[in-house]
């Protein structure tokens, strides 16, 4: 019991550095951003600067359509800046999101010519838009479905892997500021990102990294087809 106890203090101690930082970084901004401006890049890019349009990947107003990219309407504005930034090498330091056995990431090269006022302005308008719910991703009705409740709403305690409710939310929607919505969320692109934390090629959360290494391939999937299947109540 003792050693269950003291893994969940780790881990809510990792949650609140992981928001300290993410705070930290969106404290730079000083200027309100322009949603306007965000759209207009999402919508058609810059092809004067390289930058492409979001919508081809991301679907219309962050609503995506293509289960290998996240539907981003309706993130926390501080979570999709500091994303952006995330594709991005700093200096000789690696990106700290990158694809499979430590490739690059495809965002990687769309993020790259982005100012951070760009960022900012694409990120404030995602933030902005309203979730379909009608062409959200939805769960699959098989077996995993109950594995992945439980997991979501108890965690794997013998393993100390915490509840994924904790910081997402019963329903999903995450934390303003903190934690992503996942509700709603396609499969096939959380069970990735489960998998790249655990690997290490996704390296922009210590907390996510260990409790994804506590988990096997059937646990990854169950979690995912529950966080896919839930709505705001």
């Amino acid at each position: 019991m003792k050693r269950v106890l003291s893994k969940f203090i780790i881990a809510s101690g990792l949650a609140l550095g992981c928001s300290v930082l993410t705070f930290a970084h969106a404290a730079d901004v000083s200027e309100v951003p322009d949603a306007e401006k965000g759209e207009q890049l999402y919508v058609k890019g810059d092809m004067s600067r390289g930058v492409l349009a979001c919508v081809t990947c991301h679907g219309e107003a962050g609503n995506s359509t293509q289960d290998i990219h996240p539907s981003l309407a309706a993130m926390p504005y501080e979570y999709i800046v500091k994303q952006m930034h995330d594709f991005v090498p700093q200096g000789d330091k690696p990106a700290k999101r990158r694809g499979k056995d430590g490739a690059p990431s495809t965002m990687a090269a769309i993020a790259g010519p982005l100012t951070d006022e760009d960022i900012r302005n694409i990120s404030y308008y995602l933030s902005l838009q309203p979730l379909d719910w009608e062409t959200a991703a939805q769960a699959v009705d098989n077996e995993s479905l109950n594995r992945g409740r439980v997991i979501w709403r108890g965690g794997i305690m013998d393993r100390g892997v915490a509840a994924c409710a904790a910081c997402h939310g019963a329903d999903g929607a995450g934390i303003p500021g903190e934690f992503p919505r996942l509700a709603g969320q396609h499969i096939p692109y959380l069970v990735e990102q489960l998998k790249l934390f655990r690997s290490g090629d996704r390296d922009n959360s210590a907390m996510m990294h260990d409790l994804a290494d506590r988990m096997n391939d059937k646990d990854i999937e169950a979690v995912a087809n529950f966080a896919a299947g839930l709505r705001r109540k």
